[in-house]
């Protein structure tokens, strides 16, 4: 050693995949036999690579507490990228379902929106609407038809998606799923099961939300009231044979399912319901 100092700077992972970029960039006007000569080696440099990477990982896993050293490690953005660029480390639950949103994209890009994944935590997501999609009337349509099926399509185990409120201010909408109904707490009671006659429907407020209830037998449903295709209030909206009526644009819903019998595949916004001791208790989704 001679002493003198080799510090490196050290450069965030955006400006080193420019770089990437930027070479890649130029071999595009490259002759094709030069062009596929160097894809050759780049393959050939990455597979030696991720050889490298996996025996260096093994090696250092029979080290004892190197384990929590190497996940420590694994946090930094450049590691993390090149481990996943090698098929080392498994993408995120948050990169999956963030990819499973590409499939709605080009649909909602073609009417100049967008929707970003916010967070991922346990069961429950957020998102949040972008550009032309945010605040629009008929987001609502796009949650339940574009973005809940998209997600729940290949995450069956996400019992709970939020929209969260973007530059519009539009209201955020949520989803639960069943199983939410077996949550332990925010639980408020709503009115006596006798209050509500077999097959009808009761209007009731709840922490200041409007809840649309009906009685089928001893099973209770609630949503919230609000048509899916433009969030008008269902009141007064006619009802038979268990199916409600949207008063302003006929809109028909399932007051079993909240499936729409006119567009199926939005349905009005749930709520968990039980009855507990004769009593209706309610389980906003915030």
């Amino acid at each position: 050693m001679d002493g003198s100092d080799h510090t490196v700077e050290e450069r965030d992972l955006n400006g080193l995949l420019s770089d990437l970029s930027a070479l890649e960039a130029l071999a595009e006007n490259w002759p094709v036999d030069q062009k596929n000569a160097a894809h050759a080696r780049g393959e050939a440099i990455d597979a030696l690579n991720a050889a490298a990477f996996r025996r260096l990982i093994r090696s250092l896993q029979s080290v004892p507490g190197m384990s929590a050293a190497l996940r420590e490690a694994a946090g930094d953005e450049v590691v993390y990228a090149v481990l996943r660029r090698h098929g080392i480390l498994k993408p995120s639950l948050f990169e999956r379902i963030d990819q499973a949103l590409e499939d709605i994209r080009p649909t909602l890009a073609s009417h100049g929106g967008d929707v970003e994944l916010v967070s991922v935590e346990d069961t429950a997501v957020v998102v949040k609407f972008l550009g032309a999609c945010d605040g629009c009337p008929a987001s609502a349509l796009t949650f339940y038809g574009g973005v809940k099926k998209a997600i729940q399509d290949k995450f069956p185990h996400i019992t709970e998606i939020r929209q969260a409120k973007g530059l519009g201010g539009g209201e955020g909408v949520e989803y639960a799923s069943p199983f939410a109904n077996f949550q332990k707490e925010g639980w408020t009671q709503a009115l006596a099961l006798e209050a509500i006659g077999d097959g009808q429907t009761e209007i009731v407020e709840i922490d200041g939300e409007s809840v649309l209830l009906t009685r089928l037998a001893d099973k209770v449903t609630c949503f919230k009231n609000a048509c899916a295709h433009m969030g008008m209030a269902m009141d007064g909206g006619e009802i038979a044979e268990r199916i409600i009526t949207c008063p302003y644009h006929g809109f028909q819903y399932s007051l079993e399912s909240g499936e729409c019998l006119t567009a199926p595949e939005v349905q009005l916004q749930p709520h968990g319901v039980r009855v507990k001791d004769g009593q209706i208790e309610v389980r906003l989704t915030r």
